[in-house]
This record gives C-alpha cells, structure tokens and sequence, in this order.
C-alpha cells in the first residue's frame, strides 16, 4: 500500500483550511473596533494621567520637550492706531509620550486621531502679546490630535489672533516695523517643559499673502526665555518684518501737498491790484493744507515724537503761509510805494512851480542881469554832463542782478519776482534734503 498519497492530500487540505482561516479572519477584523478597544486599553481609568506631563528623552526625569511649527494663513490688518495686527495659523505642537505606545497591527494602523484635548497630557502654551483670540468651530472644531504607534503626538489647531506690536512711527510713511509672536509656557518652568522650534522650516506663510498697506519681506524664528521669581520659563518667537507700502501715501498724501504749495504760488503772478483774489487763494491753500494734515494725523497715534510725514505737512504748511504772508507785504509795499510816489509828485510840482517864479523873476529884470546869467547856463551845462558820465560810470559797475531788478521800478513789484524764484527753489532744496534723508537712510539707524 502507497502511503505517500494520503499524506499530500492532507497537506494540501490543511493549506486550504489555513487559507480560508485568515481570509475569514481578515474579513472580520474591524479597525475601528480596534482602535477603539487600543484607545480604551491606553487612555483607560487608572491607565493614563493626563495630569502628568511625559518623561524626558529616553525615559529620563529631564524636562518634556516639545516641537513647535505654525502655518500662517492670512494677516488681515496691520492697525498703527492701536498697534496690533490680526493674524490667522494653524498652530502645531509635537512631543513624545511612551505611555501613548500600542500595536499597529503590522502597520495597518497609521495613527489614531482624537477630538479631545483634555484625555492626554498638553503644554500650558499661551501667547504673550495676544489681546484676543478664538478658535474655529465651524463646522466642527478645527483641532485634532494625533497618537503614533511609538507614542508621539501631534496637536494641531486653527485659532485667530489679534496681537500688540509696538511701532516706532518716527519714519512714517516710509518705515518698517517689527511685529512679534510670542509663545511661552504659563506654569511649567524650563525644568519639566522646552518649547523648540522643529527643524526645518519651522515657519511656513500661505503663498501669494496680500496686505492692504504692507509688504511681509522675512520673518526670523528665536528663542526668548524668560526669568520671573517663580523660575525660568521657555518661550519662543517669530518676528515678521513688515514694509510700508509707499505708492499709497505718495498718491494720497505727497502729490496734493506739493500741488497746494503749487498753487500757492499763483498769487505771486496775479496783480497786486488784484487784492480779492490773491487773498481768497491763500487762505483757501492755507485751509485745505491745514484740514490735509489734521486728517493724516486722525489716522495715527498721539505720540510725542515728530514723525517724517509731520515734518513734510508742516513744511508745506509753512510754504502755504508763507505765501499768504508774501502777500501780505506786496501790499505794504504797494501803499508804501504810492505815498512816495504822491510825495515826488507833490514835490515836482512845487519844484515847477519855483522854477516858474524864478524864470518870470528873470525875465523882469534889465539886460545886466541878462548878461549875468550867461555863466550861469554855461556853468549848468557842465554839471549836467558830469551828471551822465558819473550815471554811465555807475551803470558800469552794476551787476546783471541790479540791472534785472531796475526793469520793475517798484518795491511790490520787486517783492512778487523774488518770490517767483525764491519759493520754489527753496521748496526743491528741500525735497532734496527730505528724500535724500528718509530715502536712503542707513538700515542700523532705522532698526
């Protein structure tokens, strides 16, 4: 008898029976069963302490280390009344917790995801600069936390912050400020907890962010640990270094300004007749410059200091008036010329009329006083050509200035021509110093 035959026919049929066993088996098996019978087995009563904080690395009875990363999605505002600025991320920390350990049934379990934060063990992080914030909650609750089969967890949240960032205006509107996020733990010292920033690109910004005024250029991750009476606490920060965007302010501020310094200066080419108009153009300058810098300074802060936009409102301001005050002494000068001229007047007619009596004196008188005044007319002719030699001499030695001057014979005249010249090419003087300073000032004096 052949005993070899019955011995692969039951070999064959116990690899059947084993084959249809674990594909049954596999048929059965519900993860989600499992994960809830391995989070019931790890976060169990009298299994797991969320009051506890994890161990050190390798198990040790150092401080709980803890990584930190934030995603920015959008900065809304950038406020320079109140200084703060609103900024939307998603906030993730990372750490280790060896009591969270379980089976990942041979991989097939990735992670077990949880909703609430208050089953494990979580850093008492806050933000130090905030002054509001909330979470988001529609439709649900943007949050979730993430355990690993070696116990790392994960916790990532959705939150929206209105934050204080100090400014320093002295350079507005061509200034760039600082704006900080701090985050720092409230209760656990250096000795039990360490926030670090996670290797590689521990700061990632949405693509294409748009702010209305500003420009984001960098941002830069540091360490800002500090020391109280109660311990050392770590913290962390990133500063987000935001450029003012110039072309909004030239346009709204800058090119009306100069355009009513302009304007001011039509008063110089109107007659000095012409009193009404001269008079309702400059305080009309003077009034819209006026309301102009009261509404730059309503957008901003009271604070002590001058700022660069105050010097540019008050100097034009200062053109604006000036002009007005220009018109003011044309027509001084106007009065002042019409009296001498009235008092010449009067003086030629009383010198004609002198000169008449003394001619009809003459003409009475018999021919010896005839012969007497031949040395007299002789002796007039003389002088009167020593007259146009020393008035030739002299226009000699007038320069082309004098010269230029002498074509407006009046003082109000000449008042209205100098400013012509003098007011603009003051006001290009100072554009020059004004851009040259705040334009291309030194980075170190700026920060």
């Amino acid at each position: 008898m052949d005993i070899r035959r019955p011995t692969c026919a039951l070999a064959v049929l116990l690899v059947f029976c084993l084959t249809e066993l674990a594909q049954c088996m596999n048929a059965k098996i519900n993860f989600r069963e499992k994960e809830k019978q391995i989070l019931d087995q790890i976060l169990g009563p009298g299994r797991y302490d969320a009051r506890i904080r994890p161990s050190g690395i390798n198990g040790t009875d150092g401080p709980a280390v803890v990584s930190v990363n934030i995603f920015v999605r959008s900065i809304s505002k950038i406020d320079d009344v109140t200084m703060e600025y609103s900024v939307q991320l998603t906030f993730r920390e990372q750490w280790l917790d060896e009591r969270l350990k379980f089976n990942n049934l041979g991989g097939r379990l990735k992670y077990l995801t949880l909703t609430e934060a208050n089953r494990v063990w979580m850093p008492d992080l806050f933000f130090s600069n905030e002054k509001e914030g909330h979470f988001h909650n529609i439709i649900m609750p943007n949050v979730y936390i993430r355990i690993f089969p070696n116990g790392n967890v994960l916790y990532s949240i959705r939150i929206s912050l209105t934050l204080s960032c100090p400014m320093n205006l002295k350079l507005y509107p061509l200034d760039k400020q600082t704006c900080s996020l701090r985050m720092a733990s409230y209760g656990w010292t250096t000795d039990d907890l360490v926030f670090l920033w996670k290797e590689g690109d521990p700061v990632q910004v949405v693509k294409n962010l748009h702010l209305p005024r500003f420009t984001l250029e960098k941002f830069l991750t540091d360490y800002c640990n500090s020391k109280t009476n109660t311990g050392e606490y770590s913290c962390l920060k990133v500063d987000l270094l935001f450029k003012r965007e110039f072309s909004y302010y030239l346009i709204q501020i800058y090119i009306p300004c100069c355009m009513l310094v302009i304007v001011s200066w039509v008063s110089f080419w109107l007659d000095q007749g012409a009193v009404p108009a001269r008079v309702s153009l400059g305080v009309t300058t003077l009034l819209t410059m006026a309301t102009q810098s009261s509404g730059i300074n309503a957008s901003l802060p009271p604070v002590s200091y001058t700022k660069a936009i105050d010097v540019w409102t008050g100097v034009c301001l200062t053109f604006v008036f000036g002009a007005l005050l220009e018109f003011a002494l044309v027509n001084y000068a106007s009065r002042s010329d019409m009296h001498r001229e009235n008092l010449k007047k009067t003086r030629r007619e009383m010198e004609a009329a002198v000169s008449m009596d003394a001619a009809s004196d003459l003409l009475d008188t018999d021919s010896n006083a005839t012969f007497a005044m031949k040395p007299l007319m002789r002796g007039g002719v003389v002088d009167s050509k020593i007259r146009q030699c020393e008035i030739h001499i002299s226009n000699k030695r007038k320069n082309c200035c004098r010269l230029w001057m002498s074509k407006f014979p009046t003082r109000s005249k000449r008042i209205d021509v100098i400013s012509r010249i003098t007011f603009p090419l003051v006001f290009a003087l100072f554009n020059l110093a004004y851009w040259s300073t705040y334009l291309f000032r030194d980075e170190d004096e700026e920060k």
